[in-house]
């Protein structure tokens, strides 16, 4: 059986109240040499038989169960493990991958220069009714058509927010030189900065792919703390953590650019970086969370005198 020109790996755990439009989606994509790998992580709900009527209506469908949840982190990195083709794309569940999406992509990968290895095109944020929103933050725009590590590196840090480049289509063989998707807040950051390291990340100007933001998605449904690192790794259920998630995610960025082949001096200017692009982002973003805290605490204040004069 010839391997297919595009694998898209989707894993999911008790997604049946989304999954659907998801499936249905990147089935509907006007791009047909495509493989979908689907992992079911032990699903409790709905998700099976959604899956298993897709697969026997589709042969491209690929439908697999684990016996346990092994968690999300290793199920993202199990459908990638599975994949046949050159190219490939995690989906998500809760997403919708609009009209053209996968033609665009493929044409714009294949006649890129090697040096590309990772296109997505431009994002929207949808609610769980499937409607565009405003959000606080946008989605970024994350085109790194610099040659040297440390620039590609200098856009992921400035720009990064809610990460949709992970569900782009990337060069598998370029993918295998990661960590793929690790077990801890914040991991796709972490990745899109050793695919920044690595090569280039090309945009497609055209709104092709929408992200949910629903109360189910797993930064609201699980705690930063220890709920979301068990989400990740069950095993790592009850542990308790040596660091908070943010300075986790400080020392993961040093451990990536540790670990990618580039010369000393270009490693060292990676390391400078992250120090004078992602440190200060984030005493800003402590700054902004202090100042909403006071705010917030100075108005319950007045209300509670307004309360009080009212009695």
């Amino acid at each position: 059986m010839p391997s297919p020109k595009v694998s898209i790996g989707l894993p999911v755990y008790n997604g049946e109240k989304y999954l659907w439009y998801a499936l249905d989606s990147i089935l509907r994509q006007d791009y047909a040499d495509f493989e979908l790998i689907i992992s079911d992580n032990a699903s409790t709900d709905a998700t099976q038989a959604i899956c298993r009527e897709f697969a026997s209506k589709d042969s491209r469908v690929r439908y697999l169960r684990n016996e346990e949840n092994i968690g999300a982190a290793a199920n993202f990195n199990r459908v990638f493990k599975l994949a046949r083709a050159d190219f490939f794309k995690w989906a998500a569940y809760d997403d919708v991958c609009l009209p053209g999406f996968l033609r665009r992509c493929v044409e714009v990968l294949d006649q890129a220069p090697p040096t590309v290895g990772v296109v997505i095109p431009w994002t929207e944020i949808i609610d769980e009714n499937g409607v565009p929103m405003k959000t606080e933050v946008a989605p970024e725009c994350l085109d790194t058509r610099r040659p040297r590590p440390h620039q590609r590196l200098a856009d992921v840090l400035r720009t990064v927010s809610w990460a949709p480049a992970q569900y782009g289509l990337m060069r598998a063989e370029v993918l295998r030189k990661t960590r793929l998707v690790d077990a801890f807040y914040g991991c796709d950051y972490v990745l899109l900065v050793e695919l920044a390291s690595l090569v280039e990340i090309w945009e497609v100007p055209q709104v092709l792919f929408q992200i949910r933001f629903h109360p189910e998605v797993s930064t609201l449904a699980n705690k930063i703390g220890g709920e979301l690192s068990s989400w990740f790794d069950p095993a790592k259920k009850g542990r308790k953590r040596l660091l908070s998630p943010h300075a986790r995610l400080l020392a993961e960025f040093g451990r990536s650019i540790s670990r990618m082949r580039m010369p000393l001096s270009e490693r060292l200017l990676c390391y400078l970086t992250v120090i004078l692009v992602w440190c200060p982002r984030e005493c800003r973003r402590l700054a902004r969370q202090w100042r909403n805290r006071i705010a917030l605490r100075t108005r319950l204040k007045q209300c509670w005198r307004v309360a009080g004069l009212a009695r």
